[in-house]
């Protein structure tokens, strides 16, 4: 099966990309490398939250509730209006470290603050969509997937994804395990991804902690 983020990024490839270019006001080179950083940021944090039973569940829950049945180009016009609930998703996904992981999308990519941030609010609802998708149309084709529970599906597809992620390190995973704070020191420090990555203000050849269960 496709990982979540590379079907994610297939996803908005084309017309997609290009809006959200021109809504950031960066080439596409440089929204291109911006969204391959924010997407394993964006659902390896996720997939860290699944590790609990009771976030799963949650997770499981709001898909079914608000965003299943949503087409994702839908869902990213909205997003790119100012809709979406981005920001507020976004508080359920990173908790106290949502101004941590934006913080940490500008240092890895050159991306200003408040692009880095907007960028995070754009993409939040369309992965949630995404997953909602991948989640329940499987389901509703009569998958063997069916047979269990949504929680468990979503909770170990994902907590899967966060392993490919760590593993496959690079920009994604090392933005994923600085925000995370892998080491558990309690600091969180961006130098080490700054070093030999590809600016967006260079790339135009470039391409938590856990939040409580029921905050979705």
């Amino acid at each position: 099966m496709t990982p979540i983020t590379d079907g994610l990024l297939s996803e908005l490839q084309g017309q997609p990309l290009d809006r959200i270019s021109r809504q950031l006001g960066l080439s596409p080179a440089q929204t291109q490398q911006a969204v391959t950083a924010a997407l394993p940021l964006l659902v390896g944090s996720l997939g860290r939250n699944a590790q609990q039973p009771a976030n799963a569940h949650a997770l499981a829950g709001a898909l079914e509730r608000d965003h299943t049945g949503n087409d994702i180009s839908s869902v990213l016009g909205a997003a790119l209006g100012g809709g979406g609930q981005g920001q507020k998703i976004l508080g359920h996904i990173f908790g106290e470290r949502r101004d941590n992981a934006a913080t940490g999308l500008g240092s890895a990519t050159g991306l200003p603050p408040d692009k880095a941030q907007m960028l995070l609010k754009i993409l939040a609802p369309v992965v949630m969509a995404y997953l909602a998708k991948r989640v329940y149309d499987k389901r509703k084709a009569g998958n063997e997937a069916s047979a269990e529970p949504a929680p468990q599906v979503l909770g170990r597809e994902l907590q899967r994804e966060e392993e490919q992620i760590t593993r496959r390190g690079g920009l994604g995973g090392g933005l994923l395990g600085a925000v995370l704070d892998r080491n558990r020191d309690g600091q969180v420090d961006f130098r080490d991804l700054v070093g030999g990555l590809p600016s967006a203000t260079q790339g135009k050849g470039a391409q938590q902690g856990r939040p409580p269960a029921g905050l979705f």
